[in-house]
């Protein structure tokens, strides 16, 4: 694969993390410092279902649906954006997922503050480091996803956490009823004015330090 763009995998082991409302939001930042697609890998369709509802249509043309061989998608789009995020099966024994690792810059893993996420972790961490074997390169992080700061699981993950073996970005997701509510109206919390201001700033924190060199 050829080019200067920026590919990046949201990846997970177990559904309800947050994966997809992340990989909309991070891809809207993108998308406003420069061309940016969102590859839609995950058999529930989330972010493709988001895109069909969104205000903005000029998204619709920017999301794709991961149907074909994913080596393949992703060299097309590789070459046409600077940017390109990955939305994943929440699996990652799913070929697209094993197949998207042995792509990607870089892999993104939202983790909540539950016991059983810390467990699927575990897997996530081996697929990472098997993909390692192909794609030396290849970064992950640990996002922390669906903090909620009143209760101990949530104040003590970081400390857990960093012995799963991946290191931990140090911009936090929240619990927040404006990402749920922004989805269902086919918007972004960049779109979502004064009660987005919180979340927009958790995603502009996350974002620049994802793409930082």
């Amino acid at each position: 694969m050829s080019g200067s763009a920026r590919l990046i995998a949201m990846v997970g082991n177990k559904g309800g993390t947050g994966k997809s409302t992340l990989a909309v939001n991070a891809a809207a930042r993108l998308m406003r410092k420069a061309p940016t697609a969102l590859l839609d890998l995950d058999p529930q369709r989330s972010s493709w279902q988001w895109a069909r509802i969104a205000e903005h249509e000029d998204w619709t043309a920017h999301v794709y649906v991961g149907d074909g061989d994913v080596h393949e998608l992703l060299s097309q789009l590789k070459a046409k954006y600077r940017y390109v995020v990955v939305d994943c099966p929440p699996s990652v024994q799913a070929m697209q997922t094993q197949t998207a690792l042995r792509l990607v810059d870089q892999a993104l893993v939202p983790v909540q503050p539950s016991p059983m996420d810390l467990w699927a972790t575990v897997s996530v961490v081996e697929a990472v480091h098997d993909a390692r074997r192909d794609h030396p390169r290849l970064r992950a992080n640990i996002v922390l996803s669906q903090l909620e700061s009143h209760t101990i699981l949530s104040r003590d993950i970081r400390e857990v956490i960093d012995e799963v073996g991946l290191p931990v970005l140090h911009s936090d997701v929240h619990r927040r009823a404006v990402y749920r509510n922004a989805m269902a109206e086919g918007k972004t919390v960049f779109d979502m004015g004064r009660a987005g201001r919180e979340a927009a700033a958790e995603i502009e924190h996350l974002v620049t330090e994802v793409i930082a060199p």
